[in-house]
């Protein structure tokens, strides 16, 4: 399996589909992963979460990454590999969530909103960071911590992120992004859900071409 970086290379945003039921999620599933998400994550207080986990997780194989959210408890993180999960995503900074996640050979991806959190969490053996709640932070906040912390470590701002947002957080250091209820709500029709997932794609793709212009305008030598 690929590391979680390398996810995240292919597509930055964790699709969250908070309530999600098992005999929708695979229609879902395949209109996230058309518009171009590679990872997807069924929080643990939905319906049936781990039916949803293992239809998933049998349905894409290998060409997405599948895991549960809101993972408070650690006894719990096996039945998630049992259902074909590897990522284990959490809401707060537990090290034995992360412990046993790894111990199972899965990403694991805690939630911190301080220094002392985040650095509690890589020394567990995080494979990246969920700053959470991110509605209650800032920008500022995340370039602070960034400087402090390890340059390849992904953070990833969770919690009232949207699209128009995207780009602050990622000149503040944001490798990545966790988007629920901007994607899915119980609910919404996979066609929604396809119309809003492509939203986010082109809202990335619109970020990636100013930062590239910028980088190019930076480069050029002035004139004199």
């Amino acid at each position: 399996m690929k590391s979680f970086s390398a996810w995240l290379q292919e597509c930055p945003v964790i699709a969250i589909l908070r309530g999600v039921r098992p005999d929708e999620v695979v229609e879902i599933g395949d209109a996230l992963y058309d518009a171009g998400f590679r990872i997807i994550e069924v929080p643990l207080n939905s319906p049936d979460p781990m039916d949803s986990i293992a239809a998933l997780s049998k349905h894409f194989g290998d060409r997405a990454l599948i895991g549960a959210g809101t993972v408070i408890d650690p006894g719990c993180i096996k039945r998630v590999a049992m259902s074909g999960g590897h990522l284990i995503v959490a809401p707060n900074a537990n090290p034995d969530v992360v412990h046993k996640a790894k111990i199972l050979d899965m990403a694991a991806v805690p939630g911190v909103f301080t220094p002392t959190e985040a650095f509690a969490m890589i020394a567990a053996g995080a494979d990246a960071l969920k700053l959470f709640p991110a509605e209650a932070a800032n920008p500022i906040v995340l370039k602070s911590l960034r400087a402090v912390l390890p340059p390849r470590l992904p953070i990833l701002p969770v919690g009232g992120v949207h699209p128009e947002d995207f780009a602050a957080w990622q000149s503040a250091g944001a490798a990545g992004f966790g988007l629920g209820s901007a994607i899915y709500k119980p609910g919404f029709t996979a066609r929604k859900v396809a119309k809003r997932a492509r939203r986010v794609i082109a809202a990335l793709g619109e970020i990636q071409r100013n930062f590239s212009t910028i980088s190019v305008e930076e480069a050029r030598p002035t004139l004199s």
